[in-house]
């Protein structure tokens, strides 16, 4: 589409023409082209350009007696667009209108011009007036006067103020109208006019009817007029028709060349305003007529090429329409006609790429033949450069050039053709072909079209194979034969694989050459299929050429002398010393050449006992093969088997086979379609899986096809050979073997003659090193290259941790972890061998053990330590040859495993009371009651009572060695004393399960600090051992340490500090007095309202409620006298304040706010003290 001129290709706009002040001509201009539709302006700078336009008149017009050269002149759509405005409008100063009249006298002088010139034309004509400023007397008989002389209707005088800016864009709107609406005038009257003359018929030839129509059609594009256009348009391509058999104006090829240049015109225009209206299946209809109605117009026969090259734009140019249209062609609707209905191919712009790559083709063929029949070179270029388009569409016309004279002379059809031929050498078909095919497959592609793309594919690579661009055809051809492969479609992979191995013969590579050829030896082709068509290079697909290609491949990798006989095949050589080996695996086409399949008789065998295999061969190929050697490989290679055939040489040395084991066979020949069975004993003495690999057959000194060998449980048909009539066989003649015959099978492992014994005493505790004891007892076996694997994993299936040599040690991230394994009694690492392997990570450790003579016994210890609780499950497992001999690797292991709770031992709590009856009023305690995330306050220079207990949380009695508390290493300063904090316990005190032990340890602070940090609570414990308690020795004790972090203190001084005083204990109605001490600690007086309740059990002398001042840093004290009135633990009169200044409140605990009162007097008896106070400070740093 891109060789059609852009008048053609675009619909045309209409053009105006404005006059003088050049001022105003880019904003007039620019306006105009952003409308929409937009409007093409020609701007000329002076009125005295107007004579451009005088080239034309219609006084003197005769159609009856107009000479016709030609149906379309070649400029004349170009004019219309770019040269002859359907507007002029000349812009004159508001002075020269309104001003002196010697410049009046000149506006009507160019004005008169101006008529004078577009009258020819019928060009329409309007008038701008430019007033510059709003203040300008505008005089209405000059207005009116000139009107008149313009010879225009008031509406197309139009004043424009360029420097009114709000008014600008709204003036500029009404010329632009003012403009279309003279256009579309125009461009009507000129229709008009134009279809008199064809409603009239008086015409001297059917082609100016062609001219007409299509002139009508132009002209109602201009205006938009889409319906009306198409009208003419079809008019003008039926009655070009009707010409093609009659008209004589023309040589015959000269002639047929303009008729078509003219209908493919007309048939763009059609097809254009189809598409863009919305009408495919219309525009689609009327591309076949189009195509059915010029197809047949071949011409002469040594211009064919020019009517293939035709058709080919045709398509092309129609399938570009189809693409760029804006009308989806995904899904039409059926269209029912007389003629052949249309099939959905036509709906896609692939479809007419391909077609028009194939026209192409035959033009190139047609061009071959035309250069062929002339009889020199030099012929065909005579007078062809001198050969130009004439002034007329689809004309040509020789250029002679007398001194300044130029002439355009008449040529004849020869002249023409061989001009044309001159034309066709200068281009390379076969890259327009090639970008046609690839464009196409690339449009299938998109579509996921495969079978057509493809196709086209196969087209493409075609021309890239004949261009010599080897690589990219090579390229094409191997993805078309994947698709061909798996769809089953033989006879086009035949062509395809033709063309494969032809590539890989110019290129040298004989391993894809013997690919290739054959895999075209082994397709299921026996004969014919009766239709003449071009296979390429693959030739006939038939029985005798796919022997013929087989018999090549035998010939080439039989040579003894490495090189080919084949003149074909001169230039492949097998190098020395390279032997060269095809791969046939689950998913490669050579597996129609050859495939193994491979059954081990027993699924499971003892070591050192022999069993059965078998190994069947089949092919394809049509020739029977002798196999040289066969060699089958496993995984364990002292099982390999060399099978060599008794009539061929022996193709491996005796030296390189002596280890292996070697059958000889009398025949080794591989029949077409028939299965080749070899069965054979086979043992092994490793345990584990022995499994077939692969299959190799030696054919000839250096070629080797290699098979993976396969299940006959699994083996998976040729989706090739399956379609065919061929008999199916089986490769094992036993029925069970075929169903489930494996190229594995398992070699157990052999009885261990060693027991593997492991203990464990009760669950592990957290925070201790639990001993396992392992032991490894001899029963029948020597233990030789012992090595004992240990590993832990978690009971539910997850890790236990991620281990890294990289990463340090963190009991944090692990929650059990394997610390050593310690030998027997006396035995150190230092004791170890040098080969002596012993490694322990966090989760795995591997030993090495001693040898071990039949009935002799080794043991060790695993030291486990659990951080969490957390139940494991334990693995050992035991690895061991009973054979001295270092050659035999063959390895004897015993598993065993032992699940292991681990159980958390102690639990530390702690909590902190204040002194009795000595409460501080923290003011953050009333803040705790709205923030829940609010810490714990300590008062400031108070000493706080600290309670740490230790809870027995097992079944099992514990021994308790002490409850300290320990200074964090990163403390850099005093912040707390702590009384007691590193005071042990003279003897380990016994906790029974569920006791629970307590400590006292006192807390204060002096320093004005925001945040207290006391420090981490250590405990340390041990398993009670019961009646062995007095007799272990306390060196070799190891005690479990337990630790948990002491929470953050934030640090306040109190305001207020309530104390209540009152004797330890009451009697029975005699009175006593009872003090309550507020002291005040800030600077500030303290205003404080407090109230006393009544209690039962005492009768109350004092105020019950009042408010108080308290002096800065003084004490008030009140005073009440209580009598009791009853026995027994009595709460006292409860005591509330608040603090006025603070709003804060404060009431005493429940156990400070009680006494015991005695019936009598009670009588006491002094005893000895037997308790020990400790008085050291430790100081947490």
């Amino acid at each position: 589409m891109e060789e059609y001129p852009e008048e053609l290709r675009t619909p045309p706009l209409t053009l105006t023409s404005i006059l003088g002040y050049p001022q105003l001509h880019s904003l007039i201009s620019t306006h105009l082209l952003s409308c929409q539709p937009p409007i093409n302006t020609l701007a000329l700078p002076h009125f005295s350009k107007i004579n451009l336009f005088n080239t034309k008149t219609h006084q003197s017009y005769d159609p009856s007696t107009t000479l016709v050269g030609g149906i379309l002149k070649r400029d004349w759509l170009l004019k219309h667009r770019t040269q002859i405005p359907s507007v002029v409008a000349p812009i004159f100063p508001s002075q020269h209108v309104f001003g002196d009249p010697a410049q009046w006298l000149q506006l009507c002088s160019d004005l008169d011009s101006i008529k004078t010139v577009i009258h020819g034309r019928n060009i329409k004509l309007a008038v701008i007036i430019v007033q510059t400023n709003a203040q300008d007397e505008v005089s209405d008989e000059r207005m009116i006067a000139l009107r008149k002389r313009a010879e225009v209707d008031a509406k197309y005088v139009f004043t424009l103020n360029p420097n009114d800016n709000s008014e600008l864009k709204q003036s500029l709107n009404s010329l632009a109208n003012i403009f279309s609406e003279l256009a579309s005038t125009y461009y009507r009257e000129e229709g008009r006019r134009i279809k008199q003359r064809i409603e009239k018929k008086n015409v001297s030839s059917v082609e100016l009817i062609v001219r007409y129509c299509f002139k009508v059609a132009v002209y109602a594009e201009f205006r938009s007029d889409w319906a009306e256009a198409l009208k003419f348009y079809q008019e003008a391509y039926h009655t070009l028709r009707e010409i093609v058999g009659v008209t004589t104006r023309l040589p015959a090829v000269q002639r047929l060349v303009e008729i078509k240049s003219i209908s493919e015109q007309l048939h763009f225009k059609i097809s254009t305003l189809l598409l863009h209206s919305g009408k495919v299946t219309e525009a689609v209809t009327w591309f076949r007529q189009h195509k059915n109605v010029y197809r047949r117009l071949v011409g002469v026969p040594e211009a064919t090429f020019i009517h293939w090259e035709w058709m080919s734009r045709q398509f092309l140019v129609f399938g570009e329409l189809l693409e760029t249209s804006a009308i989806t062609t995904q899904s039409f609707s059926p269209v029912v006609s007389s003629s052949k209905p249309l099939s959905d191919w036509e709906y896609y712009p692939a479809y007419y790429y391909q077609l028009a790559a194939h026209y192409l083709s035959e033009k190139r063929e047609a061009l071959e033949l035309a250069i062929s029949m002339s009889e020199t070179s030099s012929e065909i270029d005579s007078g062809a450069d001198s050969v130009v388009p004439s002034v007329y569409v689809g004309q040509f016309a020789r250029l002679l050039e007398q001194g300044d004279n130029v002439d355009m002379l008449p040529i004849t059809d020869e002249e023409y053709t061989r001009y044309a031929v001159s034309e066709g050498r200068r281009f390379r078909d076969s890259l327009e072909i090639i970008a046609l095919q690839k464009k196409a497959y690339e449009s299938y592609s998109s579509m996921k079209i495969e079978r057509m793309g493809s196709y086209c594919g196969f087209q493409m690579a075609k021309e890239y194979f004949t261009e010599g661009d080897i690589n990219n055809a090579k390229q094409i051809f191997d993805s078309i034969a994947c698709l061909y492969r798996k769809e089953g479609w033989v006879t086009l992979l035949w062509d395809v694989l033709g063309y494969l191995r032809e590539c890989s013969r110019k290129n040298g590579t004989v391993k894809e050459f013997l690919e290739y050829s054959l895999e075209m030896a082994a397709l299921p082709i026996t004969s014919d299929i009766g239709v003449q068509r071009d296979t390429g290079p693959a030739g006939p697909a038939n029985l005798l050429r796919r022997e013929t290609i087989q018999k090549e491949v035998l010939n080439l990798v039989n040579e003894a002398s490495g090189s080919a006989t084949n003149k074909n095949l001169s230039n492949f050589k097998f190098s020395g010393g390279e032997p060269l080996q095809l791969e046939v695996d689950l998913v490669s086409p050579l597996r129609l050449v050859m495939f193994a399949s491979v059954a081990f008789h027993e699924q499971a065998i003892k070591p050192g006992t022999s069993t059965l295999i078998t190994v069947s061969l089949l092919s394809h190929l049509p020739v029977t093969v002798e196999i040289d050697q066969l060699e089958i490989q496993f995984n364990q290679s002292d099982c390999n088997i060399f099978i060599v055939n008794a009539q061929k040489p022996r193709l491996v040395e005796v030296s390189d086979i002596q280890q292996h084991r070697v059958e000889t066979v009398s025949s080794l020949s591989l029949e077409s379609n028939k299965w080749l069975r070899l069965t054979y004993d086979i043992k092994s003495d490793q345990s584990g899986k022995l499994d077939c690999l692969v299959v190799l057959a030696k054919i000839g000194p250096q070629f080797t096809i290699c098979c993976r060998a396969e299940s006959p449980a699994s083996l998976e048909s040729l989706p090739l050979w399956t379609s065919e009539d061929s008999v199916q066989t089986v490769p094992l003649k036993d029925p069970v073997l075929v169903l489930s015959g494996q190229k594995s099978t398992q070699v157990e492992d052999q009885d261990p003659g060693v027991d593997l014994h492991l203990d464990a005493s009760g669950p592990a505790l957290v925070g201790e090193i639990f001993m396992v004891p392992v032991t490894v007892v001899s029963k029948g076996h020597d233990v030789y290259s012992g090595e004992l694997k240990i590993n832990l994993v978690d009971v539910k299936g997850g890790v236990l941790f991620s281990p890294r040599d990289s990463e340090p040690y963190s009991t944090d991230s692990h929650h059990v972890e394997l610390l050593g394994i310690s030998g027997p009694e006396g035995e150190d690492d230092s004791q170890l061998d040098p080969d002596k392997i012993k490694k322990i990570q966090q989760s795995f450790g591997l030993i090495s053990i001693p040898f071990l003579k039949n009935g002799d016994s080794w043991s060790c210890k695993l030291e486990i330590k659990w951080h969490r609780p957390k139940p494991i499950m334990l693995y050992v497992s035991l690895g061991y040859t009973p054979y001295s001999d270092e050659s035999n690797t063959q390895m004897v292991h015993v598993h065993k495993n032992l699940q292991i709770e681990g159980h958390a031992a102690i639990v530390l709590n702690h909590h902190f009371l204040m002194p009795f009856r000595r409460d501080p009023l923290l003011l953050s305690r009333n803040k705790q009651a709205l923030e829940s995330d609010q810490s714990e306050s300590l008062p400031l220079n108070q000493k706080t009572v600290l309670i740490v207990s230790a809870k027995n949380c097992t079944e099992l009695p514990l021994r308790l060695k002490s409850i300290s508390i320990e200074a964090e290493d990163d403390i850099g300063e005093r912040t707390c004393s702590i009384q007691h904090a590193n005071v042990g316990l003279s003897d380990p005190a016994l906790i029974v399960p569920g006791q629970e032990f307590k400590k006292v340890f006192l807390v204060s602070s002096d320093l004005n600090i925001l945040k207290l940090r006391l420090g981490t609570m250590v405990l340390r414990w041990r398993r009670d051992l019961g009646v062995e308690e007095k007799s272990a020795s306390a060196a070799k004790l190891s005690w479990a340490v337990t630790k948990q972090k002491l929470p953050d203190m934030n640090v306040e001084l109190p305001p207020l500090i309530v104390s209540l005083e009152c004797p330890p204990y009451a009697i029975l109605g005699d009175p006593f007095t009872y003090y309550i001490r507020i002291l005040n600690q800030t600077e500030l007086l303290q205003e404080v309202k407090y109230s006393l309740a009544d209690a039962q059990s005492f009768v109350l002398s004092g105020y019950h409620n009042d408010t108080l001042h308290v002096l800065p840093k003084s004490e008030h004290i009140l005073s009440y006298k209580l009598v009791p009135l009853a026995t027994g633990i009595q709460q006292l009169p409860r005591f509330s304040m608040t603090s006025v200044r603070y709003s804060a409140a404060y009431q005493p605990s429940n156990p400070s706010n009680s006494v015991f009162v005695f019936p009598s007097k009670p009588q006491f008896k002094n005893a000895a003290s037997t308790n020990f106070r400790v008085e050291s400070v430790a100081v947490i740093e």
